[in-house]
């Protein structure tokens, strides 16, 4: 169902500590939500990479020493621009039986028949807006786009909407079309 990680409450250390924790494999973070004051914590880097490999919107039960455990969902994963390296992570608390709101990635696969003919394949959006309860959360939209023409596009309307989730986001929004590539060329400025 879940996956378990281990959070060791930070508060009483010095920030100078963060250059440590990294070196040691270790993220800094914070929780914060639901009854929980903000908690300054650090967590196992790969430990915390594998609970989310599968599933990046998935519920995680933290444990904080003296705290007891908490369901947690990432919030925010702030990454080093120039390694990717994660540099701190932000775990929203949130309360199993009220709705969240979150982000769902979307996925586009196959090959679009636009393509093939030549067309330009513009995405305009990578995720969208939504509400739902905690155990209905899922990481992606798959949006297969392998029967788009030239000239074809997808709205957030003609998402496949999952059972208890609450699309958020203007169901006109574009989410992907296939330009012409005559229309898509550059007209010089006169």
């Amino acid at each position: 169902m879940s996956n378990t990680i281990q959070l060791t409450d930070r508060s009483n250390l010095p920030s100078s500590h963060v250059k440590q924790l990294r070196k040691q494999g270790s993220i800094p973070a914070v929780v914060y939500g639901v009854g929980l004051t903000s908690i300054p914590v650090e967590v196992n880097g790969k430990q915390l990479f594998a609970a989310l490999k599968k599933n990046p919107k998935a519920i995680l039960q933290a444990t904080i020493a003296e705290r007891g455990q908490h369901p947690v969902l990432v919030q925010e994963i702030q990454k080093d621009m120039l390694t990717g390296k994660w540099t701190h992570v932000d775990f929203h608390q949130i309360n199993m039986n009220e709705s969240i709101d979150t982000k769902a990635t979307i996925h586009f696969s196959g090959e679009p028949i636009g393509l093939v003919e030549g067309g330009i394949l513009q995405i305009e959006v990578h995720e969208v807006e939504i509400r739902c309860m905690p155990d209905k959360l899922f990481a992606a939209f798959e949006v297969d786009i392998s029967k788009l023409g030239i000239g074809d596009q997808l709205l957030v309307f003609d998402l496949l909407f999952h059972d208890g989730v609450e699309v958020l986001t203007d169901t006109s929004v574009m989410l992907v079309k296939i330009l012409n590539p005559q229309v898509a060329e550059v007209k010089p400025t006169e």
